[in-house]
C-alpha cells in the first residue's frame, strides 16, 4: 500500500513538471515569443512585429509607444540575408509597414513609411499612434551589387560549360 503511494506521488511529481502541462498553464496565445516591455501594472498595448529586425514576436508595450521605440525594443534592424559582410547602407531603403483593423473589422488599413537607411526616420512614424492588435512589418532592401548579379550568372555559365565538355568528351572528340 505505502509503495502505490509513493508511486502516484512521483507519478503526480512527473506528470506535473511536464513542458506541456507548464504550457498549458500559460495564458492563451502566449509563446516562446511573447516579449514584455511595458511594467506590471502599466497600461499596455500588445503589438505584433515581422520581417528584418533582430527578433521579432508579440511585444507588451506601454502605451504611446513610438514606432522607432518598438523597432529598438525589437533589437533594430537586421543586417540584409547574404555573403556581402560589407553592405553599402547608402543603398539601403527601409519600409516599415503597419496593418490593422479599421473600426467595423471589416477590412484592414495600412500605413506605409519608408526612406533610405541614411536619411532621417519620417516625422509621421514618431506621430504614428500604435494600437493594441497592430501588426508591424520591417523590410530592409537594398539595390543590386554587382557580386549578386555575378552569383546568378556564374553558376548558369558554369552548367553550360560543364555540359558541353561533357558532350564533347562523349562524343570522343
Amino acid at each position: 500500500m505505502r509503495i502505490k503511494i509513493i508511486y502516484i506521488a512521483v507519478l503526480l511529481l512527473l506528470v506535473s513538471l511536464h513542458p506541456m502541462v507548464a504550457y498549458a498553464q500559460l495564458p492563451e496565445g502566449t509563446g516562446d515569443r511573447y516579449i514584455r516591455v511595458a511594467e506590471i501594472g502599466e497600461l499596455a498595448d500588445s503589438v505584433n512585429v515581422w520581417g528584418d529586425v533582430g527578433s521579432s514576436g508579440r511585444y507588451i508595450v506601454p502605451e504611446r509607444t513610438t514606432l522607432p521605440e518598438l523597432i529598438s525594443f525589437s533589437f533594430g534592424y537586421t543586417q540584409l540575408r547574404g555573403n556581402d559582410a560589407n553592405i553599402n547602407w547608402a543603398k539601403t531603403q527601409i519600409e516599415v509597414k503597419v496593418s490593422r483593423y479599421n473600426e467595423n473589422r471589416k477590412r484592414v488599413d495600412v500605413a506605409l513609411f519608408r526612406y533610405r537607411y541614411h536619411d532621417p526616420e519620417p516625422v509621421e512614424m514618431f506621430e504614428f499612434d500604435l494600437q493594441n492588435n497592430d501588426v508591424v512589418s520591417v523590410q530592409v532592401r537594398r539595390r543590386p551589387a554587382f557580386t549578386d548579379y555575378v552569383g546568378v550568372v556564374a553558376p548558369v555559365i558554369g552548367v553550360v560549360a560543364t555540359s558541353f565538355l561533357l558532350i564533347e568528351n562523349l562524343r570522343g572528340n
